[in-house]
């Protein structure tokens, strides 16, 4: 039997993972603040600019089962090195569009492949089989409240730069800090035997095969497509939310840094609580507070402070789902194939962002309000929330047969 990962090769490819999630969703978490400029200078619509993002979540979810297979087949490090660059790439050339179609194929193919190769899939897969079971929940806790510091930390920055620079100046910083990726891609490489120590008899096929056969699965799936309906559409029009009502850009900005910050409490909260309590009651629970949240939100009067409250409570509910659903899967199905399952389940999330964002700029353009969006996703998480409560945790029958690594 092989040797298991040395403590040292497992912190090492969770401090690197963890890094390059916060660069990769943190400097993803900036785009909304380039609606407003990029679109005045140019001459777009808030639909041309969404639609592109819109595309970015939908590629990056298409293209997560393929990374992650192949994150599974070959290990990490070579993927997220792939990734890295590929992201690099579209974020410099979304600063040099000159056209709808052009920021299009920036901001949505390049950028998207990139973030599906230096994300959750990919790293929550190597790090999942990295670490001992009994200390899962707590890595991919860590790995999730990595991604939420990123956003508080490069969405301020990134609203310096625009400020003091332009926003040409600000994707072309954002373009070098997503390069960053590339050499991090080193840390996160697995050794062909670790993956061997999680194989069994069972072929990717069959995995999917067995996947798609359970309640569970599907169920899952269909939750975390409101996930990505509701943060996607929140992150991304937001700053134009609260500009629309008489807000300065600067309450804006605050909020998704708000939203990073408490997330980083949330995402870890959530994982170390999926480790001692249901995750599916966790799950249904979460997605029930998100539409309150939302509801009092709205009716509350608009201000400064009833924004950093909004953006405080959401963060605390942000990105939980993540460490609970990818923990869901490998609960239910193990190890082996984490990274791919975790991706088709996560192309639902994306499905999900796809309409979040691209509905929240074309009904703004033909009503001139974001009011209908609103109540989506007020709807969308009670609908979450009911649709978790089935889920069935027990693990499968073939891993409850075998010893726990």
């Amino acid at each position: 039997m092989n040797a298991p990962v040395t403590p040292r090769t497992a912190t090492l490819i969770l401090v690197c993972g963890s890094i390059v999630v916060s660069l990769s969703l943190g400097i993803r978490h900036t785009f909304g603040l380039f609606l407003q400029p990029m679109t005045q200078d140019l001459g777009w619509s808030r639909e041309a600019f969404s639609f592109a993002i819109a595309i970015q979540n939908l590629v990056w979810g298409a293209g997560g089962p393929i990374t992650g297979w192949l994150a599974d087949r070959w290990g990490a490090g070579k993927v997220v090195f792939g990734g890295g660059v590929l992201y690099a790439a579209g974020v410099a050339l979304m600063a040099y569009a000159t056209t709808p179609f052009m920021f299009t194929v920036a901001a949505g193919l390049l950028v998207g492949l990139g973030l599906a190769a230096t994300t959750f899939s990919v790293i929550y897969g190597a790090v999942g089989r990295a670490v001992a079971p009994e200390k899962r929940a707590m890595a991919l806790a860590l790995v999730g409240a990595a991604g939420s510091f990123g956003q508080f930390l490069l969405v301020p920055a990134g609203q310096q730069l625009i400020s003091a620079s332009g926003w040409l100046a600000a994707l072309t910083g954002l373009a070098v800090a997503a390069a960053l990726i590339a050499p991090l891609a080193l840390g996160t490489a697995e050794k062909r035997e670790d993956n061997a120590r999680h194989a069994m008899a069972q072929s990717a096929a069959e995995a999917l095969r067995e996947a798609f056969g359970q309640r569970a699965f599907w169920l899952l799936t269909l939750g975390y497509f409101v996930c990505g309906f509701q943060v996607v559409f929140i992150g991304a029009h937001l700053p134009s939310y609260v500009l629309d009502k008489g807000l300065t850009a600067n309450v804006g900005m605050l909020a998704l840094a708000l939203i990073g910050l408490f997330n980083i409490f949330g995402t870890y909260g959530f994982g170390m609580l999926g480790g001692r309590l249901s995750k599916k009651n966790l799950l249904a629970g979460l997605y029930l507070t998100r539409s309150i949240v939302i509801a009092v939100f709205l009716l509350a009067p608009l201000s400064p402070a009833s924004v950093a409250v909004f953006a405080a409570a959401m963060g605390l509910l942000w990105l939980g789902t993540v460490p609970l659903t990818n923990g869901l899967v490998a609960q239910i199905f193990g190890v082996r194939y984490l990274a791919m399952l975790s991706g088709f389940v996560f192309f639902s999330h994306q499905v999900g962002s796809f309409l979040g964002v691209w509905l929240g700029g074309l009904l703004f353009d033909k009503t001139g309000s974001y009011d209908i969006v609103w109540m989506i996703c007020i709807a969308l998480g009670v609908v979450a929330a009911l649709i978790n409560l089935p889920v069935d945790e027990r693990p499968m029958a073939r891993l409850a047969a075998q010893p726990a690594r």
